[in-house]
């Protein structure tokens, strides 16, 4: 797959099959959709687009709602766009101006003359242009002027998309993990930076790696233990993982921490990916660390019995 950051970097192609949007959580819906156009461009001779935005479009136009959490960053929507084998991800600035076009500037700007759209496979709910007032009929009125053919996703698997990226979110808020798991189709899961931490589980015992997110609106499952995978270097090991403010030794700031089992390698600086497989427990004020220490040591045994 080749990785375009702007439309601009796009060198026009003779039989674009495109698809657009946000594809947050690349779930089962996505997935539906995905292998739709990629049995359409098989069977045209075709070479699959899908278009995204990043930020995404309610970063730009509403600034001030610091609440747009989304499931994956936008590297790692990538990672998983390349895994379902689409041949070009534009990734496109989202900016005012941008949001500014008509409707037929966009169509005939961007998806025919900067992408060279033959095939355009779009939900029937799918708004673009300036206020939002272009949609499915401009694509269906103006396809015949620019030569390209418009495939409606059908409302059904549009609704199914929508109700499954809400579950997810809902679900992960809720720490049901499982359920989240189910609808994504693949482990949920968070990419950070190893950092140093107060060595507070050293001393109990169970060192921890500290996770940094870059990304503030990645969606950040509830406090709680979780059994997880860790990946580094490409190898997963299993783990248990602590997202929450440490209420027993009167934490000020959340953390995403994890003890890898049977792990003492160096990671500081690492980047690391943590796959979530299942809820544990929740966050619990302990009164002592000796309290604590005995918890974690059942935590340990329930992980492990959780992982097999």
């Amino acid at each position: 797959m080749r990785i375009y950051h702007h439309i601009d970097d796009f060198e026009r192609l003779e039989n674009a099959v495109v698809t657009i949007g946000t594809f947050d959580g690349v779930h089962q819906g996505h997935r539906k959709i995905i292998a739709g156009i990629k049995e359409l461009a098989q069977n045209t001779d075709g070479e699959t687009v899908l278009l995204t935005f990043f930020p995404h479009p309610r970063m730009i136009l509403h600034p001030e709602d610091e609440n747009i959490k989304l499931i994956n960053t936008i590297n790692e929507k990538a990672e998983l766009l390349e895994q379902l084998g689409i041949d070009h991800l534009i990734i496109t600035p989202f900016s005012r101006d941008f949001s500014n076009q008509t409707a037929e500037e966009y169509i005939r700007d961007v998806l025919v003359n900067k992408i060279g759209t033959k095939k355009i496979v779009i939900g029937y709910d799918h708004r673009f242009g300036k206020d939002r007032q272009g949609g499915l009929q401009d694509l269906l009125r103006l396809s015949p002027v620019y030569g390209f053919e418009v495939v409606e996703i059908p409302e059904q698997d549009i609704n199914e998309v929508a109700v499954s990226s809400t579950r997810i979110r809902t679900a992960l808020l809720a720490n049901d993990i499982d359920q989240a798991n189910t609808f994504l189709g693949y482990p949920f899961f968070i990419t950070g930076t190893v950092i140093r931490g107060d060595q507070i589980g050293r001393q109990i015992g169970y060192p921890t790696a500290n996770i940094v997110i870059e990304e503030r609106y990645k969606l950040i499952p509830a406090d709680g233990i979780f059994a997880v995978y860790v990946i580094i270097d490409g190898m997963a090991h299993k783990g248990m993982a602590y997202i929450g403010t440490r209420p027993t030794v009167n934490g000020l700031t959340r953390n995403i921490e994890v003890n890898i089992f049977d792990f003492n390698q160096d990671i500081y600086n690492q980047r690391i990916r943590m796959e979530f497989i299942h809820f544990v427990r929740g966050d619990i004020k302990f009164s002592s660390l000796d309290e604590l220490k005995v918890q974690l040591a059942q935590d340990k045994v329930d992980v492990a019995a959780l992982l097999g």
